[in-house]
């Protein structure tokens, strides 16, 4: 469920919203402006006219544009609100993927004792940016707090996306058999008439399809992604791009690698078009892994590096740690164990620098494959152990079983029989 979009619902009914917009409007007439010229030429007059009647909140971006074409601070807008610039501030960030400074900003903005509704959305916006910083351990608790405000208010569809990313932190910690029971109570109230943004049931079905996937049923995860297909027309390229990409995985899955490249190229199309670079550099990753279990090194390779590029430039050494892995398996298949030993090296030392236990785990993986190729069983059992306890510490059922499986495997090569049937045997009653 990290593959989804960010982007960001509107509230309708907010207060800050209609103030923002009764006071563009006013500027706008006093200007001697219509909205059209108002808009040109990033924006269009439809956004204008959603904006002016409240419907919608502008970003920092389009603040500072009517402004400069207005000839008044942007602030004048806002009247001087710093808890409301301030909050605008943290949504950018957040829209941006600069998860780190958007989680500071709405720490900070949740310590001005807000209302109970700007709380809840405030407490929303830190969970989803927890969310997508791995930081999940906090965001269960407040994305249930955020939940329980919006219903009190009223505010079903609110709590309903506040609920969304419960389930998404219930995922990112293995738990997906609570975050797919969130998702179903979601999606039941949705198709009984709760009325959400166009894209969200869609959205729903890729989360479930997600999943799915996490659990090895792929044949279920496709079958919500034909579900979200007769929706592709009504989505935006990133949340199509989305869509492809969570295909794309599926058909990995199934082993259907050639399917698997279609969609995925499809995919890195459209996120490249949406100037998406986090998705982008993610597919990339994932296309890499593809083109390798077809036999293209060179692709395989080719594509790790444009990922790896695009991650550095972000300075994001959370997915780099899973790119650098990805970099090293690239490697091994090309006979190059040392090399696959270094690149898993680094990415280990990124993954425990950013607590990212999955791509450590990756790493010790990789790590132990390449001792082993150069000669180094002990070595190689000893990145095995490692990368077992710390699955086990992890707690994730998918982690543990592949971790303990490639563990059992390299007791059973080196004659402790005996261990290896014990550890195939915690695998398979991992849960």
């Amino acid at each position: 469920m990290a593959r989804v979009s960010s982007t960001r619902p509107r509230v309708d009914d907010s207060p800050l919203a209609r103030k923002i917009g009764e006071r563009l409007k006013k500027a706008r007439l006093a200007a001697g402006l219509t909205q059209t010229q108002l808009a040109d030429p990033r924006y269009t007059k439809a956004y204008v006219s959603a904006l002016e009647n409240g419907l919608s909140r502008p970003s920092m971006a389009a603040l500072n544009h009517f402004s400069a074409r207005l000839g008044i601070p942007a602030s004048q807008l806002i009247n001087d609100e710093p808890a409301a610039w301030a909050r605008l501030e943290a949504d950018l960030l957040l829209a941006c993927g600069r998860w780190h400074e958007a989680i500071d900003a709405y720490h900070d903005l949740l310590e001005t004792s807000p209302s109970a509704g700007a709380r809840a959305e405030l407490l929303r916006g830190l969970a989803e940016a927890l969310v997508r910083a791995g930081q999940v351990g906090e965001a269960i608790t407040l994305a249930t707090e955020s939940a329980e405000l919006f219903r009190a208010g009223r505010r079903d569809a609110d709590a309903a996306l506040a609920e969304y990313w419960l389930s998404a932190a219930h995922f990112q910690r293995e738990n997906t058999a609570e975050a797919k029971a969130i998702l179903h109570s979601i999606l039941a109230r949705v198709r009984t008439g709760l009325h959400v943004e166009p894209d969200f049931q869609a959205r729903l079905l890729m989360a479930l399809s997600t999943n799915e996937s996490r659990e090895g049923n792929h044949a279920a995860a496709l079958a919500y992604l034909e579900e979200v297909r007769g929706q592709a027309a009504d989505l935006d390229d990133r949340r199509r791009a989305s869509y492809l990409y969570d295909l794309a995985y599926n058909y990995r899955e199934t082993g259907d690698f050639e399917a698997a490249v279609r969609a995925g190229i499809a995919s890195l199309e459209l996120f490249r078009r949406g100037e998406a670079e986090r998705e982008s550099g993610a597919l990339e990753n994932d296309l890499s892994m593809s083109y390798l279990a077809l036999g293209n090194t060179t692709k395989a390779a080719e594509l790790a590096a444009s990922a790896h590029a695009r991650f550095e430039r972000l300075d994001d050494q959370w997915w780099l740690a899973f790119v650098l892995d990805s970099q090293a398996r690239v490697a091994m298949a090309r006979g190059e164990a040392e090399a696959a030993a270094s690149q898993a090296g680094e990415a280990l030392a990124l993954a425990r620098r950013t607590e990212n236990k999955k791509a450590a785990v990756d790493a010790l993986l990789t790590i132990a494959r390449a001792r082993n190729a150069l000669g180094d069983v002990t070595g190689g059992l000893a990145a095995n152990e490692m990368a077992g306890e710390l699955a086990r510490a992890a707690g994730g059922p998918m982690l543990v079983r592949k971790a303990l499986r490639e563990w059992a495997d390299a007791l059973a090569i080196s004659g402790d029989h005996e261990r290896a049937f014990a550890l195939m045997r915690e695998a398979l009653t991992a849960s």
